[in-house]
């Protein structure tokens, strides 16, 4: 009852504060940033803020975003994408260019923009990462129940578009050893199976992630629980840095082909420490997220460097030991 109700709460509480923060003389913004930046000058940053920082934002000074639209020109639409970027982007000049894309990105953009999604790639430094739509993605129940309190089964409920998702369930939505399914519609003459909430899915002591249209939706709350995560390697990365997760460390990996689901279940069955060393690991790199105040730095710092690496701003002294 309560996660029924918390939600639509967190959504008034959400928008409330966003439109008044519309309120609020640029300049104001502006100047408070500069104090930060000036304390941090002084204070020093911290590895994990520098190293984060860099993750999101590869780019280097020089990156050309001719054409890009005017921050002020960035168009109003009540949305969690929208809403997320103007938290910072009005602390800067509204002349300042800022090129972005809403929705999920699978590709990297010609022009350094803003997204919330980019392929996991060596060369994707033009797609620079922020918490875009972070109410859905940053939003996970407690787990009450212990890793031995749990089903011994494998769950996995989602819709089918794309062919991972197929596959899965033409492979184990028939095998009662599991509990995989499609929610919606049919698929192939397989009928669909009713939805699951989070806790229900938080009874079972593995669950599968499948990357959707861009990354696995649910995979942030299944690392952040007592369940073991089964999933392949992920293609795609957002603000969670799936890129640094680490098969037999942070996950157990599925092939790609997902045929050795049985034999993983069967496996962390025989060895129940190893599948709680890596559910230890997996809670540890959702901690990192956790605070606040350092989520919100890293998000100023990483569209400061945008700024600065797109010759809008002289780079400043703090900035300068995240380029």
């Amino acid at each position: 009852m309560w996660t029924r109700v918390k939600s639509p709460l967190q959504r008034v509480v959400y928008y409330t504060v966003a439109l008044l923060r519309e309120l609020v003389p640029q300049p104001l913004w502006h100047w408070l940033w500069q104090r930060q930046l000036d304390a941090i000058a002084r204070r020093g940053a911290s590895v994990e803020v520098i190293q984060r920082v860099n993750y999101y934002n590869k780019l280097t000074p020089g990156a050309s975003i001719e054409g890009a639209p005017l921050s002020k020109n960035l168009a109003f639409r009540p949305t969690y994408y929208y809403f997320d970027l103007r938290e910072y982007a009005c602390v800067f000049p509204a002349s300042f260019r800022l090129a972005h894309r809403f929705g999920d990105v699978t590709e990297v953009p010609a022009m350094p923009s803003i997204i919330k999604s980019r392929p996991i790639a060596e060369k994707n430094a033009a797609a620079v990462l922020m918490k875009l739509d972070r109410l859905r993605h940053f939003r996970w129940p407690k787990d009450p129940f212990r890793l031995e309190e749990k089903k011994p089964v494998a769950i996995w409920r989602g819709t089918m578009n794309n062919p991972a998702r197929e596959r899965i369930v033409g492979l184990y939505a028939s095998d009662r050893r599991f509990d995989i399914g499609q929610t919606g519609e049919g698929f192939e003459g397989i009928p669909a199976k009713p939805h699951v909430s989070i806790r229900e899915h938080m009874r079972c002591r593995y669950i599968v992630s499948l990357e959707g249209r861009d990354v696995a939706t649910n995979l942030k709350w299944i690392m952040a629980s007592n369940s073991l995560c089964l999933m392949p390697r992920p293609r795609c990365e957002t603000w969670f840095m799936e890129g640094l997760l680490e098969p037999g460390v942070h996950y157990a990996e599925l092939c790609d082909d997902l045929s050795n689901l049985p034999d993983l279940v069967e496996h962390f069955e025989r060895h129940p420490e190893e599948a709680r060393s890596i559910i230890r690991a997996a809670n540890a790199h959702v901690a990192r997220f956790a605070n606040r105040r350092r989520e919100h730095l890293i998000s100023m710092l990483v569209l400061q460097k945008y700024f600065e690496c797109t010759g809008q701003i002289f780079p400043r002294e703090v900035t300068e030991l995240v380029s």
